[in-house]
C-alpha cells in the first residue's frame, strides 16, 4: 500500500473516489475481493468499508451498505446537532453583547466612533482621511513638517483638497520656511486658489490634520505607517489651540521673511544659530528645520565665516555676542571681519 496515502483520497464514505466505488461495488456483488485489489484504494480500509476476512486474511469482505447508510445518517445527525449548539451559543453571545451595548452611554458631543482610534497601515489611514474629508463642511487645519514637500506627497492628498474646495471648505496650512523653496507647493497653492491660506515658521510640530475642529489625525510612529484618529473634544480643542497659536506666530507665504539685521546672515542661519546656542547637534537642527544635514553644515560654515569664528566654541561665543542665541533683539554691537561699525538690530 506504499505510495497510496490518505492525501490521494481526501473524501469520506459519502463521496467515494471512482476507484474506490468500483472495488467496493465489486466486493458487495461478490461478497469479498482479494486484498491486492484494494491496494490502490486504501480509503476503503480507512473508512471501514472493507475489512479482513477472518477466515482468509488475503481477502477483504465489505461492510453492508445498510450499515454504511446508518453510519452516514448518524454522522449527519451529530453534525446538525453540533451546528445547532453552536448557533445557540452564538445567539446567546449576541444577546449578551447587545445588552452591554445598551449600557454604554453615548458621548456628550454625539460624535460617532471611539474617542481615540489607532489606524494601522497606509490603506486604513487613507480610508479614514477620505471619510473625514467627505464629512467636512467648514474648515481644515494642517501642519506639514519636513521642509520642501515632494510632488508625490502633494499629489497624494490632492483629490481630497479639490473635493473640499468644491464644497467651499476653507483650509489653513502651516509649513516650515524651507517649504517656500519647493515649486510643488507653489503649484499646489496656485491650483487651490483662495481656498487655501499658507504660512511658514522656522520649525513646526509633527504632522497634524484637523477637520471641522471635531476630528484630528496625528502620526503614531516615526515612519508614519500608523496614525491616531482623535475625536475626544478636549484633545481636539487642545490641538486647535496649539495650531491657532502657531498660526499667529507664522509668516504668510506671500510675505518675505524678516531681515536678521546682520549683513551676510540669512533668516535660516539665524534659526540655526539659535538652535546651536541651545546645544543641539547638526542632525537634530536639520530635522527640526526640514533641511538636510549637509545643507545645515553648509549654513554653519557660512555662519562661522561671517562671524569670524575659527571653532565651534568660538562660534557659540560669537552667536551670543551677535544676539543670535534667542529671539531677535537688540544686542551689543559686534565688529565683524571687514566691517568697521556694524549695527546689530
Amino acid at each position: 500500500m506504499a505510495g497510496h496515502g490518505a492525501d490521494e483520497h481526501p473524501h469520506g464514505a459519502d463521496r467515494l473516489c471512482e476507484a474506490g466505488d468500483r472495488v467496493y461495488s465489486r466486493a458487495v456483488r461478490r461478497g469479498r475481493v482479494p486484498r491486492r485489489d484494494a491496494e490502490p484504494v486504501p480509503c476503503l480500509l480507512e473508512l471501514a468499508l472493507l475489512h479482513p476476512d477472518p477466515d482468509d486474511m488475503d481477502w477483504l469482505v465489505p461492510t453492508s451498505p445498510q450499515e454504511v447508510m446508518t453510519r452516514l445518517l448518524r454522522g449527519m445527525h451529530d453534525e446538525v446537532s453540533a451546528s445547532q449548539r453552536r448557533v445557540g451559543s452564538a445567539v446567546a453571545a449576541v444577546e449578551w453583547y447587545a445588552g452591554l451595548g445598551r449600557q454604554v452611554r453615548p458621548a456628550a458631543s454625539g460624535a460617532e466612533g471611539p474617542a481615540i482610534r489607532v489606524l494601522d497601515g497606509l490603506a486604513r489611514i487613507q480610508a479614514a482621511m477620505d471619510e473625514a474629508t467627505q464629512a467636512c463642511t467648514t474648515e481644515v487645519l494642517t501642519v506639514q513638517p519636513g521642509g520642501i514637500r515632494r510632488e508625490a506627497e502633494l499629489s497624494e492628498g490632492l483629490h481630497r483638497a479639490l473635493a473640499l474646495r468644491g464644497r467651499g471648505v476653507r483650509m489653513r496650512d502651516l509649513y516650515t520656511h524651507v517649504a517656500r523653496h519647493g515649486q510643488g507647493l507653489l503649484t499646489y497653492l496656485e491650483l487651490m486658489g483662495d481656498a487655501v491660506e499658507a504660512r511658514t515658521l522656522d520649525e513646526v510640530i509633527d504632522r497634524l490634520i484637523l477637520f471641522d475642529r471635531t476630528v484630528a489625525f496625528i502620526p503614531a510612529n516615526s515612519d508614519r505607517t500608523m496614525a491616531l484618529e482623535l475625536r475626544h473634544p478636549a484633545l481636539v480643542a487642545y490641538l486647535v489651540t496649539v495650531f491657532d497659536r502657531l498660526w499667529r506666530l507664522a509668516i504668510p507665504l506671500t510675505a518675505p521673511l524678516p531681515d536678521t539685521g546682520i549683513e551676510g546672515i540669512s533668516h535660516r542661519e539665524q534659526s540655526i544659530a539659535a538652535l546651536l546656542a541651545e546645544g543641539h547637534q547638526d542632525a537634530v537642527i536639520a530635522e527640526r528645520l526640514g533641511i538636510s544635514v549637509r545643507t545645515c553644515r553648509a549654513h554653519i560654515a557660512r555662519l562661522s565665516e561671517t562671524l569670524g569664528a575659527a571653532s565651534r566654541t568660538q562660534l557659540g561665543v560669537r552667536i551670543a555676542q551677535a544676539g543670535l542665541d534667542g529671539p531677535q533683539r537688540s544686542a551689543t554691537p559686534l565688529t565683524l571681519p571687514g566691517q568697521e561699525s556694524p549695527s546689530v538690530r
